[in-house]
This record gives structure tokens, sequence and C-alpha cells, in this order.
């Protein structure tokens, strides 16, 4: 069952284009008021220095604190991530396939070793 206020929620990789599309929009926008303009404006090293944080985080939020911690840094470890795509011009859908990919070709040598260990 969803929680409270996630009701009609985009889901999945839904609301990663959207967040995508909305740290698109604030590439021009003033860095005073916007963290995502202020972050892609200092450049790939911050933003790079963002996502490591945040990857640390959110390695100590699963080792060590709550759910709903891990929930949020996951969280910002997902926009970070996102954010360093739009710098380096990768689209969300260039990384969809490329696990779409890689999920078929799992799916095919799974498939060949079951009919290899039948004979």
């Amino acid at each position: 069952m969803p929680e409270s206020g996630t009701q009609g929620a985009p889901r999945g990789s839904e609301i990663l284009d959207q967040l995508f599309a909305v740290i698109e929009d604030r590439r021009g926008a003033d860095p005073a008021e916007s963290w995502t303009a202020k972050l892609l404006s200092k450049g790939l090293p911050k933003i790079c220095q963002k996502l490591g944080e945040e990857a640390t985080e959110t390695i100590v939020a699963a080792l060590a604190e709550s759910h709903e911690e891990l929930l949020e840094e996951s969280a910002d470890l997902l926009y970070h991530l996102l954010v360093l795509w739009a710098a380096k011009g990768v689209r969300p859908d260039e990384v969809y396939n490329v696990l779409h990919r890689r999920r078929i070709a799992s799916d095919l040598k799974k498939k060949k070793q079951k009919k290899h260990a039948k004979k």
C-alpha cells in the first residue's frame, strides 16, 4: 500500500524523467535562486564531489541508519546522478537502454546455461 502523499505519484523511471526535465529547465536559471543552477554553474568537479558525498551518505544510511534515512539519501544520490548526466549530456533513456540491453543479455545467458545443463 502506498504511503500517504504518494497516491498518484509518478513511478519508476517516470519520476526520474520528470526530475531530469526540471534539472534541464533549471540549467539557465539564476544560481542565487536555484540549487540545481548553482551546482551546474560550478561545473563538473563540484557535481562529481557532491555525487561522491551523496554516495557516501547513502552507504552510511544503509549500514547505520533507518530505512527512512536510506530512502532520503537514495533520493539525494539519484538527484545528483541526474545532475551529472545533464552536465555531461547523458539522457536517462540512454542509461535505461544500457540496463535493458544488459538484462536481455543476462536472460539469454541464463537460457543458454539451462539448455547446456539439460544435456
